[in-house]
């Protein structure tokens, strides 16, 4: 008799049924290039062959030498029925291969719609970027991007907008998968600590994560019902720019509160510009930061409603590679002294009604400022001193010589002493690409 893989390639079930009688075989073999039995069930389309190695114990998200899963395999091919069983079985629709691409990576590529649509709404992440910075959408044809941009839209309202080259879709089954178990969820080391919390590098089935554990007094049931509601809308956002939460976690059965994202290795922006990393920031470099940057907030205010409590600053930009940002959620709560500034310069003038998209024009300025001079904004005053001398004294950043007369007028422009006439991102966006062009 052949061997269980070429029985397993030809659906042979007869055979693999007789072949898994035998208590001494390993169903979890592989071969020499680390294909187990169900990877070549899955690869070729038997769903009965599959069927009965799940029955028997067949690892569910085991990996090939290339770190392919089955769910790889049956996804690049077709097989929307075998999906369909590996996914009900737990199988890890993010997992990654040596490569970085996902099995939503492959659906996309290969034009299977109907495998890529069902992955989306059970939890595959249409943001997540290959070695190469690629995500699905950028392997996807333009009708398969609609499709799923459609999944987004049913659970989340986004207006049609044409300018942004790409606004994709979302996981569509958010309430299902926006808990997370506690228990496999490993903190590793303190990264920051603030009063919103404590920020953790940790590790989530299998895959490095940033954990903040949120500092929540007194937590209540409306508390728990806010959280619910809340949080699972962080990840839906599967924007180039914009980095989307991974999962949450309540108290209880967590001690407190957590989210989760991705780790980036490079850290945030912060990181590069403040603590001796070993990129060079020259004023083209970091123009197109501030593009990446502006593009990912122009995506956030096309959000109706606008997420609540998004900070920008330089520490809730993470670096992805070293031409590339996204936005992240993880200083929720946390008030920044960029934005501190902003929100008392706009309640000076409406206490009631807090233009937050003017207020994040104003720390994306001084965020600006702080690429191009790579200083902390105000290092020598505390946040009272800051709000105070912006609010009565007209404070603003010092410009040091030398700095592009393009830049210095664009940070002018978006500190405009009056909010409403400061521009909106998608205004600035074809001004900073000029400036990158040139």
């Amino acid at each position: 008799m052949d061997d269980i893989f070429t029985q397993c390639r030809e659906g042979n079930a007869v055979a693999v049924r007789l072949w898994l009688d035998n208590t001494e075989n390993d169903l979890n073999q592989g071969d020499d290039h680390g294909f187990s039995p169900l990877h070549w069930a899955c690869r070729e389309g038997r769903s009965s062959v599959v069927d009965m190695l799940i029955m028997r114990g067949a690892r569910i998200n085991v990996m090939n030498r290339g770190d392919d899963t089955p769910l790889h395999l049956a996804s690049s091919h077709g097989h929307r029925d075998i999906v369909g069983k590996l996914i009900q079985c737990k199988a890890d629709t993010n997992a990654a291969n040596e490569h970085g691409n996902t099995p939503l990576h492959y659906a996309c590529f290969w034009g299977q719609d109907l495998v890529a649509e069902d992955l989306v709404t059970n939890g595959a992440q249409v943001s997540i970027c290959n070695k190469y910075g690629e995500t699905p959408m950028d392997k996807a044809k333009p009708h398969l991007r609609e499709l799923l941009r459609g999944i987004l839209t049913s659970f989340y309202h986004l207006p049609h907008s044409n300018s942004f080259k790409s606004i994709f879709g979302c996981n569509g089954t958010l309430n299902k998968h926006a808990g997370i178990d506690y228990k496999q969820l490993s903190l590793l080391a303190k990264i920051n600590e603030n009063q919103s919390g404590e920020l953790w590098q940790g590790r989530w089935q299998g895959n490095e994560v940033v954990v903040k554990v949120l500092k929540v007094r007194d937590w209540t049931t409306r508390k728990s019902r806010d959280f619910n509601e809340e949080y699972p809308k962080l990840r839906i956002f599967s924007h180039p720019n914009v980095l989307p939460m991974l999962g949450a976690c309540q108290s209880p059965p967590a001690p407190h509160p957590i989210i989760i994202t991705h780790w980036m290795p490079y850290g945030s922006l912060y990181n590069v510009l403040h603590e001796g990393t070993n990129f060079v920031v020259d004023q083209t470099q970091a123009v197109k930061f501030a593009l990446d940057i502006a593009c990912g907030m122009a995506f956030l205010h096309t959000l109706e409603p606008m997420i609540p409590r998004h900070y920008l600053n330089s520490k809730s930009v993470m670096v992805i590679r070293s031409c590339g940002f996204k936005h992240s959620f993880q200083d929720h709560k946390s008030m920044n002294r960029s934005k501190k500034i902003a929100l008392k310069k706009t309640r000076k003038t409406k206490p009631e009604e807090i233009n937050r998209r003017s207020a994040d024009m104003w720390s994306f300025a001084v965020l600006l400022w702080e690429l191009v001079t790579r200083e902390v904004p105000y290092a020598d005053l505390s946040n009272m001193e800051i709000g105070m001398k912006v609010a009565l004294e007209g404070l603003r950043p010092t410009i040091p010589p030398g700095i592009s007369p393009h830049i210095c007028k664009l940070m002018k422009i978006c500190m405009n002493e009056d909010p409403a006439k400061r521009p909106k991102f998608d205004m600035i966006v074809p001004i900073l690409e000029k400036m990158q062009d040139k």
